[in-house]
């Protein structure tokens, strides 16, 4: 079975879409799964944001990812249960998309993002305009059935240096296929850019695990801060990861992220880190 809509696509339902101003939808985050990352749950609001823009568009043109300004982690998503999906658009032409969105689980925040903007680009670059209008009257109508997601792959990163409690470096191999490719995209494999950010937020998680604890409780990562995408990253690309303390005080982390490959940086972004209580 073809994994175009079912590999990488978190929303099931759209539910509401307000003069292309503000667009809310469902996805239930399929029982089976082991996990939930925070970074698909942040995927899904941008994907809802996307039909939006490419319902707009008249599915001519369709936004990638770029500017994140800021990513707050609030909760986690559990398998099993409904992820409720509102985005709000501030502005959108032929050349970019502006906005931001919330995911929430039982009318708990699990994930908010402000002042994101992703670059507008022909659809017929990625995918067939005519299979995403006739997605978007699925999902604008009943919805689509729940449970295609099989979950991610293992994408692990290998430590290669740095120093304990203030550095770390990694390789991070993209695959060179993987089940969510045909999905992302099908005409123009890329690796999603919110895979790239969950690695390295496991990659800051290993590094804040060194920082010696709180006087209270235990670090917990709070929020991603100016997340860029500065290209797309084609299956197989082998990358360097890094993660540098770079503000450390009693209550509080910050980190510098950086992706690159060879010389050149494709993405990057600052990570904050607070004491939370010990559950």
């Amino acid at each position: 079975m073809s994994g175009h809509f079912r590999a990488f696509s978190f929303v099931d339902r759209i539910t509401s879409l307000r003069d292309g101003s503000r667009v809310e939808g469902c996805y239930v985050i399929p029982a089976g799964l082991s996990a939930f990352p925070p970074c698909l749950a942040a995927e899904a609001v941008g994907q809802i944001a996307a039909w939006a823009a490419m319902k707009d568009a008249g599915f001519l043109r369709r936004p990638v990812a770029g500017l994140a300004g800021r990513v707050d982690l609030l909760g986690e998503a559990l398998p099993g249960r409904v992820l409720e999906l509102v985005a709000d658009i501030e502005s959108l032409d032929e050349e970019a998309i502006s906005y931001r969105g919330t995911a929430t689980m039982g009318g708990a925040p699990i994930i908010r993002l402000q002042d994101c903007v992703g670059p507008m680009i022909p659809v017929v670059d990625l995918d067939d305009p005519d299979a995403l209008r006739n997605r978007f009257a699925l999902l604008s109508a009943m919805g689509v059935p729940a449970g295609g997601f099989p979950g991610l792959p293992p994408l692990p990163f290998h430590r290669i240096g740095g120093e304990p409690a203030v550095s770390v470096r990694a390789a991070f191999a993209v695959p060179a296929s993987a089940p969510f490719f045909p999905d992302h995209f099908p005409r123009r494999p890329v690796f999603p850019g919110s895979l790239l950010m969950q690695a390295c937020l496991e990659l800051a998680a290993a590094l804040v695990a060194e920082v010696p604890p709180p006087a209270r409780g235990e670090w917990r990562l709070q929020s991603v801060l100016n997340m860029k995408l500065r290209e797309f990253i084609p299956p197989g690309k082998e990358l360097l990861l890094e993660a540098n303390l770079k503000q450390c005080t009693a209550n509080s982390l910050t980190l510098a992220l950086d992706a690159r490959s060879g010389d050149e940086v494709v993405g990057g972004a600052r990570l904050l880190a607070g004491s939370g209580e010990t559950q």
